[in-house]
């Protein structure tokens, strides 16, 4: 891995908002486009009553700052409840998963380094991401149904 030399200016009409793979959450990636390998940052917006996926990572830390509304996250079996512009930094080893059990969208800023995951060869094995079932919501969604089919 090498660092990005200088510097690379992002800015909002850059970004291209997506669903995540598994969960349906838009999100934007903000380094993509920068070449970066040693950083990720993306912009994850959670709509009312939905959560991401239940996922640990084996080497990387993560960080997540609540941009707007008021963030929860569930890292092992404790919930935490975290207000605008506060953070919470993960580390390896802890199963974690953003959620939203309000009636208002959530934005959220994750970030992380994730070329650490990946072996020698660029490959994750993926049963050490989701060793449990990756989809499952958190007991406070209860009830409601996510991903939206």
């Amino acid at each position: 891995m090498k660092p990005v030399e200088g510097y690379c200016l992002i800015k909002p009409e850059d970004l291209s908002w997506r669903p995540s793979n598994m969960m349906r959450i838009p999100n934007a990636d903000f380094l993509e486009r920068t070449g970066s390998e040693m950083l990720g940052a993306r912009l994850w917006r959670f709509p009312p009553r939905s959560a991401n996926t239940l996922h640990k990572h084996v080497l990387a830390e993560e960080f997540y700052f609540v941009v707007q509304g008021t963030g929860r996250i569930r890292v092992g079996e404790e919930t935490l409840t975290v207000p605008q512009h506060g953070g919470i930094l993960v580390g390896p080893g802890q199963l974690r998963q953003v959620f939203n059990d309000t009636d208002a969208e959530v934005l959220w800023l994750i970030v992380g380094a994730p070329e650490a995951e990946f072996g020698p060869e660029g490959v994750i094995d993926l049963k050490k991401i989701y060793p449990v079932d990756p989809t499952q919501l958190p007991k406070e969604l209860e009830g409601s149904e996510w991903p939206p089919k």
